[in-house]
């Protein structure tokens, strides 16, 4: 009766050994989406629009610092700033150059035509997808964008459009 316990034991290694290896095969593939070994997301940094409130015809400084992260936008990196009114058309559509590492800054003026109330400004990475989370860089091809945000919110500063 002892050989043939050992012999059970002798069978069931084998066995735990597949099971244990078939669960790490498994768990790595469910987990790469994201390649581990590859640097953690490096979102645009954070822009600020200042001043709160303008008349049309002022000046409005958008700035951006450089993230705190490998962002690796390239050496001719562009962001896209977009001024929109209350309905969340665009009104104004800017690029400006960018540092490899998302800061910039930009100066627009107000249209004069811009109505009173509510605006927003956006301001994102220009000709890049910016919203994957994988932590690749993932320019696009060169000609017309051909990109559409799917993954990630659209950050809107407000901007008060007084009177004038």
């Amino acid at each position: 009766m002892g050989k043939d316990r050992g012999n059970r034991l002798t069978v069931a290694w084998p066995r735990l050994i597949t099971v244990v290896l078939c669960a790490a095969i498994l768990t790595a593939a469910l987990n790469s989406c994201r390649n581990v070994v590859a640097p953690p997301p490096c979102m645009p940094p954070a822009f600020t629009v200042i001043p709160a409130e303008v008349k049309p015809g002022d000046r409005v400084t958008v700035s951006a610092p450089d993230a705190g992260c490998d962002a690796r936008y390239g050496q001719a990196a562009r962001v896209r700033v977009e001024l929109l009114n209350a309905a969340g058309t665009p009104v104004l559509d800017e690029l400006a150059p960018m540092t490899d590492d998302g800061g910039f800054t930009l100066v627009f003026t107000v249209p004069a035509d811009m109505s009173p109330g509510e605006a927003g400004v956006t301001a994102y990475p220009y000709n890049l997808d910016w919203c994957d989370d994988t932590g690749v860089n993932n320019r696009a091809a060169a000609g017309p964008p051909t990109l559409v945000r799917v993954s990630c919110a659209q950050r809107l500063v407000p901007l008060v459009i007084l009177a004038g």
